[in-house]
Formats: structure tokens, C-alpha cells, sequence
């Protein structure tokens, strides 16, 4: 077991017990097409990199649909029109490292941010990427990630699921979620630790309850690292500023350790029409 389950009690105990109740993806399933719906130009590599990767080497048929422009993350320091290339190129970048051609990746260019405000005119072009692919497998944000793209990004293809009436299975990724105790550290304080621990308790039981499958990875770190190190503007300072922000810096580190897992995990179900 790795130095970084063994962290805390706390993560030692989760993952003993999601492990019990772990089914693992089936590899006659990785030659399956995909879609696979990414909230920002990142979250495609973080939640499931692997198992496109995994998938790609199978010969399957995989299409990343990126929802929105990406124009927003520093913006602060950086023009919008400017980052949003950047970002798109990242994007592109980042999918040759998981085996995916450019033409197979899709950019919808909602503005980073809105995605909850523009739902339904989202849902309709959903639909017809769907209808256009049929595809047998689909990976979206989990439900409860708790970020407003990402959440937006799970009602928009799930309802557009259920009106194109297709039957196919959904994959929903964490990426946010991880970002809580016992995951990541909540500090020293005991009242801090209280809280957390409150706060956790129902994600905690979701954790246990929804996220039944699993993809190995742990062969592959390498190569879900080369794609992640794409996002350039999401893990370097592109300028010498203490404001740009890197996902390294998300709770000193540990927020992106948990992406270099030896497996996913995916919340699994059938989407009933």
C-alpha cells in the first residue's frame, strides 16, 4: 500500500473499506465508445486520464467534449481571450498525450463560469453530439463534485441523455470532492477538525455508497502525468506572480496527489429513459 493511503488513519479506513465493495471495470469494456464530458481543460486528465488512455490503447472509439472556454481561471492576471487559446491548445496537447487525435476533441466554448446560467441551450447541443456518436459509454463530473461547472456539466448530459433516449452507461469522475478530509489535510486545529469532520461524514457514506468501480492505473501514472503537465496553465506559473495559482497549490499538494491513485474510481449506472 502506498506512503500516501497510509497518510491518515482517516484515509486508510476509507480506502480499506471502498475496497471491499470494489468492482473492477471490465477490460472487455475498454473497447467500448466513449464520451467523455470535461467541465474545464484539465478535468478530462484528472478524473479519468487513465482510463482514456486504458481505453485508446483497446482501440476504442473516444471523443472528449471540453463544455467550457477555460477563459476565467486567472483571468485576473492574464487577458480572456488570451487564456482561453492557451487553454484550448493545452487541451489539444494534453489529449495527444492520452491517445486522442484532434479531431476528436470537441470544444463547446461556454464562458468559463456561466455553464449553470446556459443549461438549456447546452442540453440541446449535447443531444445531438450524442445522437451524432451513439455512444455505449459516457464519463461526466459526479453529481455532488460541488464545483458549479462541474455540476452543471452533470445535469446538462444527463439530461440530455434521457431526451436523446439513449441506453448507455454513465461513468461520473470525482475531481472536487477529493478536496475535503481525510483526502486533504484540514490543519492542526482541533476545531477546524470538528468541523471537517461533520462536513465529511455525508461525503464520506457517498464515498462508500456511489463509487463501486474502479480502473486500474497504476502501470500508466506516467504517461496520465506527461498529459496532465499539458495544462500548463493549470500546474506552472506562467508568470513570475505568487497569484497564479497551480492545482500544486491546492492544499499544499495533496489535492493533486490524489489523481496518482493506482486506480480510478467511477460512480456507475444505467441511465434509465
Amino acid at each position: 500500500m502506498s506512503e500516501f493511503s497510509l497518510k491518515t488513519p482517516g484515509r486508510w479506513l476509507y480506502r480499506s473499506l471502498r475496497d471491499n465493495t470494489m468492482i473492477e471495470y471490465e477490460k472487455n469494456n475498454l473497447e467500448r465508445s466513449t464520451l467523455v464530458f470535461s467541465p474545464h481543460q484539465d478535468d478530462e486528465t484528472l478524473g479519468c486520464g487513465g482510463t482514456i488512455i486504458r481505453k485508446k490503447q483497446a482501440g476504442a472509439d473516444l471523443k472528449i467534449v471540453f463544455m467550457t472556454d477555460g477563459s476565467t481561471s486567472h483571468s485576473h492576471l492574464i487577458p480572456a481571450n488570451k487564456l482561453k487559446a492557451i487553454r484550448a491548445h493545452e487541451a489539444l496537447a494534453a489529449a495527444q498525450k492520452l491517445g486522442v487525435e484532434a479531431s476528436d476533441v470537441i470544444f463547446l466554448e461556454v464562458k468559463d463560469g456561466t455553464l449553470a446560467n446556459n443549461q438549456n441551450q447546452t442540453i440541446q447541443r449535447v443531444i445531438q453530439i450524442i445522437l451524432n456518436f451513439l455512444p455505449e459509454e459516457i464519463f461526466i463530473p459526479y453529481y455532488q463534485d460541488g464545483i458549479s461547472d462541474h455540476n452543471a456539466t452533470n445535469k446538462i448530459v444527463v439530461s440530455a441523455l434521457k431526451k436523446s433516449g439513449l441506453n448507455t452507461t454513465v461513468y461520473e469522475y470525482p475531481i472536487w470532492f477529493w478536496n475535503q478530509w481525510p483526502w486533504t489535510d484540514c490543519g492542526g486545529d482541533r476545531k477546524k477538525l470538528l468541523t471537517f469532520l461533520q462536513k465529511s461524514l455525508n461525503s464520506g457514506l457517498r464515498f462508500l455508497n456511489d463509487f463501486r468501480c474502479s480502473v486500474y492505473v497504476g502501470d500508466i501514472l506516467e504517461l496520465k502525468r506527461s498529459a496532465l503537465d499539458q495544462h500548463k496553465s493549470q500546474m506552472i506559473r506562467l508568470m513570475n506572480n505568487s497569484r497564479w495559482l497551480t492545482l500544486g497549490d491546492v492544499s499544499n499538494g495533496e489535492f493533486l496527489k490524489c489523481f496518482f491513485q493506482e486506480t480510478e474510481i467511477f460512480y456507475r449506472y444505467k441511465i434509465k429513459v
